[in-house]
C-alpha cells in the first residue's frame, strides 16, 4: 500500500490531541539546547520539563507523560539519569525517545546508546550517520553533523526498528520515519534549521510529545516531523536569517495547526 498525502494518518487528530492534551515532555537532554527545547514544547501545546538528577529523574519520569533522553551533552551523573528514566518509562508503558546525538565517534556516549537502545525505545530519532552507528552499520559521522542522507540509513533504520519493536526516524533533506514494516517519508522544512542550535533536539522533543497523545508512534514520529517542517517552511518566508529565523519558527510552531498539518508533504508505503 502506498499514499501520496496524509490520509492513512491522521496527522489532524494528532494536532488537536497534542492541543487539548497538554503532555508533560520530561526532557534528559543536551544543555545548549534547553532553553530552545522547552519553548518548542510550550509552542506546540505541550509542557515541558528538565529534571536531570539521578535522584529524582527515575521518579519523574514514571509520571511524566513522555520522556525525551538526548545524549548530546552527557556526563556521568545524567547519564546514569538517563538509564534510571529510560527503565522506569519502560517499566510503565510510558513513551519515551532516544536522541543518539553524535553516536559512533565517541566511545562514552556510544556505549551509553548501546545500552540504551536495549531497553526498548519508543523512537529513536537521529540523523543518517547517528542511526547507521546505533545500527551497527556505520562509524558515525562529523561531530553532531551526518555524513550521510536519510535514504543512506533506510535499510539501517528498518532493521533498528524491528530490534527494539518501535519506530526509527532519520533527520535528513526529506525525512524518513520507519517501524520497519511502513515507512513515511517527510518533505517540507527549510535549511536554515541546520543553521538553529537545538533543532534538531527540540524535534526529538516534539516527537515525545506526539507520542504521549496518539496510539501509533509511527503517527506520533510524522507529526511531529510535519509540524516541524511546516513551522520552518512558514518561518524562512519571514526571517531575514538564521536569528530571527529561530524566533519565527517558534511562532510558527504555534500557528500550525491540525488543518495544515492534514496537508503536509508525507508520502507512505507498507
Amino acid at each position: 500500500m502506498s499514499s501520496s498525502g496524509t490520509d492513512a494518518l491522521d496527522l489532524a487528530a494528532a494536532r488537536e490531541a497534542l492541543r487539548t492534551s497538554t503532555p508533560l515532555v520530561h526532557c534528559l537532554t543536551n544543555t545548549v539546547v534547553q532553553a530552545l527545547t522547552a519553548n518548542a514544547l510550550l509552542a506546540a501545546g505541550a509542557a515541558p520539563a528538565m529534571v536531570d538528577a539521578p535522584q529524582e529523574a527515575g521518579e519523574f519520569a514514571a509520571v511524566a507523560s513522555a520522556v525525551l533522553v538526548n545524549v548530546g551533552t552527557v556526563h556521568e551523573r545524567t547519564a546514569e539519569a538517563m538509564r534510571l528514566a529510560a527503565r522506569a518509562a519502560g517499566g510503565d508503558g510510558t513513551p519515551w525517545v532516544l536522541d543518539p546525538v553524535a553516536v559512533g565517534g565517541l566511545p562514552y556516549r556510544t556505549a551509553l546508546a548501546a545500552e540504551l537502545v536495549e531497553l526498548r525505545p519508543t523512537v529513536v530519532r537521529g540523523n543518517a550517520s547517528e542511526v547507521m552507528a546505533l545500527a551497527g552499520t556505520g562509524s558515525g559521522g562529523r561531530g553532531v553533523d551526518s555524513t550521510a542522507g536519510a535514504d543512506d540509513a533506510a535499510t539501517a533504520a528498518a532493521a533498528l526498528a524491528v530490534r527494539t519493536g518501535g519506530v526509527v526516524a532519520v533527520s535528513g533533506e526529506v525525512d524518513l520515519v520507519t517501524d520497519g514494516r511502513r515507512t513515511a517519508r517527510v518533505g517540507g522544512g527549510s535549511a536554515l534549521l541546520t543553521r538553529t542550535t537545538g533543532a534538531g533536539c527540540a524535534l526529538g522533543a516534539l516527537v515525545a510529545a506526539y507520542c504521549a497523545v496518539v496510539d501509533d508512534p509511527l503517527v506520533g514520529a510524522v507529526a511531529a516531523h510535519a509540524h516541524v517542517s511546516l513551522a520552518a517552511s512558514r518561518a524562512a518566508d519571514a526571517a531575514a536569517g538564521p536569528g530571527t529565523f529561530a524566533a519565527a519558527w517558534l511562532d510558527a510552531l504555534d500557528a500550525v495547526d491540525g488543518d495544515a498539518l492534514a496537508g503536509a508533504e508525507v508520502r507512505i508505503a507498507a
